[in-house]
């Protein structure tokens, strides 16, 4: 009955199944375990009517106008600019740390140094990782370093990833760097918006096509066998001739015969707050002493003229697929033991070939959400597409 079958439906399988469908002609069924499509992008309205970001707050940005206006098909858009201030010795300052952070936190004169030295090396408008700055020989660059690495990266670090910055991929400490700038955005993207009505309607318009079939509450193991000897696939019981792509978690689908990938994931405690706003600012970051990372105020991303207000505070934590307070995957652990057990798990998957691996948890990196559709696009042109 179906050409291709898609297991996961967030932005990867949903942009792979609309570009099947619309331009292909194709018959894709969609599987999702969860009760709703959108992956961890999923949001709702509480019971207070504000829209609320279940898995924590998605703020979607880009600098690449092919993902947007192919985005912009399915939704209209809300500019928002995205701002940050971390909790820093009793002080709120701007993250990334920036020039506007070092004048709050230092004496006039010593933040004038201090930006002059960073200027001189660096230049203006720059954004410099800390492991990068902390390789200063200067003395008041190498005090510096020293101050944010312990007072805004360190604990912080520690929290999500239950290790310290050195232990983890650059790529990871390398996203929030320090900014030689007066820019207070946390992004610096093009393209910084919302979807007017929300992510989860972007995602059923994305899957509103005919030629799509999608199961909710469905374990693709219910419906899906993969031999891994034969390498036969088979669906409902019968052999499957068409192309299977998987987003999900890429351990899983071999049921772990290289032994289970780690994973973090997070614990969210929503509070609905009877005041109009909370904080002045959507998140504000904790690295310090609190065992949560950040509390998010969601009034703040969509503006909702309604009383009340509605926060969530972060807790991040092992993934643990056995205990279902734990067994969401967030983010792959990026350590060297790790990726090479990926890449067994890739290595053995290249041996099937109606198979696709996309996404976070198949291919084991951290995409953000312009990435993904963008790698979603990709690979649709390259794999499937009439040039293929």
């Amino acid at each position: 009955m179906f050409e291709y079958i898609i297991v996961g439906s967030g932005f990867a399988g949903c942009v792979l199944a609309e570009r099947l469908a619309s331009e292909e002609h194709a018959r894709v069924l969609l599987i999702e375990k969860r009760n709703h499509i959108g992956g961890n992008c999923y949001d709702h309205h509480d019971e207070h009517g504000l829209l609320v970001h279940k898995y924590g707050p998605h703020l979607f940005h880009t600098s690449n106008a092919e993902v947007f206006h192919y985005l912009s098909r399915f939704t209209s858009w809300i500019e928002y600019q995205h701002r940050v201030l971390a909790v820093v010795d009793g002080q709120k300052v701007p993250l990334p740390f920036n020039l506007n952070s070092l004048h709050r936190l230092f004496p006039r004169s010593m933040a004038e140094s201090l930006e002059q030295k960073l200027i001189g090396h660096y230049g203006f408008d720059v954004k410099v990782p800390i492991l990068e700055l902390r390789k200063q020989e200067d003395a008041e660059l190498k005090f510096l370093a020293d101050f944010i690495y312990h007072k805004v990266f360190l604990n912080y670090t520690v929290k999500q990833w239950a290790c310290s910055p050195e232990e983890i991929a650059p790529e990871v400490t390398a996203r929030v760097p320090i900014f030689v700038s007066r820019d207070d955005r946390y992004f610096q993207d093009k393209y910084q918006v919302i979807p007017q009505h929300g992510y989860t309607r972007l995602f059923e318009n994305l899957i509103d096509h005919p030629n799509i079939k999608l199961m909710l509450n469905t374990d693709r193991r219910e419906i899906l066998q993969i031999d891994p000897d034969s390498r036969q696939i088979r669906c409902f019981g019968q052999p499957f001739s068409g192309h299977l792509i998987y987003t999900g978690m890429i351990d899983e689908l071999f049921d772990y015969r290289f032994g289970e990938l780690p994973y973090r994931s997070l614990k969210f405690q929503f509070e609905h707050v009877n005041t109009d706003f909370f904080q002045e600012i959507t998140t504000v970051n904790y690295p310090e002493e609190y065992d949560f990372t950040r509390i998010t105020e969601f009034k703040h991303i969509t503006g909702q003229p309604v009383p009340g207000t509605t926060i969530v505070r972060e807790f991040p934590q092992d993934y643990d697929r056995l205990d279902s307070r734990r067994n969401i995957p967030y983010y792959p652990v990026f350590q060297e033991e790790n990726l090479k057990r990926f890449q067994q798990y890739f290595e053995f998957a290249q041996k099937f070939p109606r198979l696709t691996l996309v996404g976070r948890l198949a291919e084991y990196r951290y995409f953000d959400m312009d990435d993904i559709v963008a790698r979603a696009l990709e690979v649709y042109r390259t794999q499937f597409g009439k040039g293929a």
